[in-house]
Parts: structure tokens; sequence; C-alpha cells
């Protein structure tokens, strides 16, 4: 960043192409709307671009970047309904597919599985508070430190901690393998047990 504000263009390039990927993601994972992300994404980086000549090396660039992301969200929220954790009514049409990996085997068996463990992932993700969600996709998408996230988000350090870990352990509780929940349910049901 420093070698862009010194008039370096292609130091723009490489900061576009290193970071593009993670930022949408992230951007569209809060949205859960393809045409939201794209207007943040591009606010996002058109903020970058505008803050080129005061930018200040205070913390690594995917620190400022993501914080520059995160108000773009926040403020979206704002103007849009006043809440940050509103959901969005058409997550079906966008598909994250493409956002986690895909399933070794394309059988039909396994597409449906597949499916079913998006399904299941997007309802836990959309479920977290967004203080967790956001802690969550900061350290997912971006790989930021706990540190950085909590400077992101304007909290402490163990505070970001605390929301990374109950966001972890309701995804996990979640997206936790059925088999493990339904002998437990049968061994109830059955008489005399």
């Amino acid at each position: 960043m420093v070698r862009y504000a010194g008039g370096d263009l292609r130091a723009f390039e490489t900061l576009y192409s290193r970071h593009r990927s993670a930022l949408y993601r992230y951007l569209a994972r809060h949205t859960r709307d393809p045409e939201i992300a794209n207007d943040l994404f591009q606010e996002v980086w058109s903020k970058v671009i505008a803050s080129r000549a005061r930018y200040e090396p205070r913390a690594k660039f995917s620190t400022f970047l993501y914080r520059v992301a995160h108000n773009c969200f926040i403020d979206h929220c704002r103007r849009s309904s006043g809440r940050a954790d509103r959901a969005v009514s058409n997550s079906e049409d966008f598909d994250l597919e493409n956002a986690l990996p895909a399933a070794p085997a394309d059988l039909p068996d396994a597409r449906a599985e597949h499916a079913q463990t998006l399904a299941r992932y997007r309802s836990a993700l959309a479920g977290l508070p967004a203080e967790q969600r956001d802690a969550f996709l900061l350290y997912e998408e971006s790989g930021l430190s706990l540190e950085e996230i909590g400077q992101i988000t304007g909290v402490s350090m163990e505070t970001a901690k605390s929301r990374l870990r109950y966001a972890l352990a309701k995804l996990r509780a979640a997206m936790a393998p059925r088999e493990e929940i339904v002998p437990a349910r049968a061994a109830l049901e059955e008489p005399g047990a």
C-alpha cells in the first residue's frame, strides 16, 4: 500500500489480486446477496483507492482492508434496515457452493449430501449473532489474528477471542454428524430402554 501511495500502480494490482477472493467471500457470507456483496466489494476498493494518499502503515494491510470492509457492511446495514444481523430472504438465489470445497465424488448421493451440508452451514452461519459471525468470518476468510480482529471490530483481543470461540462452538454443534444425535434419540424412544 505504501508503494501504491507512492504511485506504483502495479502494487495496487498485487494488493487486489492477493485479497480480492477472500474479501469477496467475507462480504458475500455477511450479506447473502450477490448484488449487495458486489456493491460493497466495489465500495471497499474505492475507499482503499481514495485513502491511498493518507494511508499510514500502522498494521498489516489486511487489517486495514477488513476494517474498511467491516465499516462498509455496518454502514450498509444501517442504511438498509438499521439491523446488522438481518437475514436476506433470497439466500437460495446466492449459491456459496464455490466458497466451500466441492464433494470429491460427483455421484447423486454425494451431491445431495454436499447440498445438505451446505444448507446446514448456511443456516448455522446465519443463526450466529452478528458479532460472532463477524469474528468467525474475519478469522476464517482473511486469516487475521485475534488482535487484528479486535482492532477491526473495535473490541479487545479477549472479546474477539471469546466471540470466535462461541461462534466455533455453535458451528461445530450445528455441523456435528447427525448419526451422533439420532441414536441417542432412538435409545430414548425404545420401549424398556
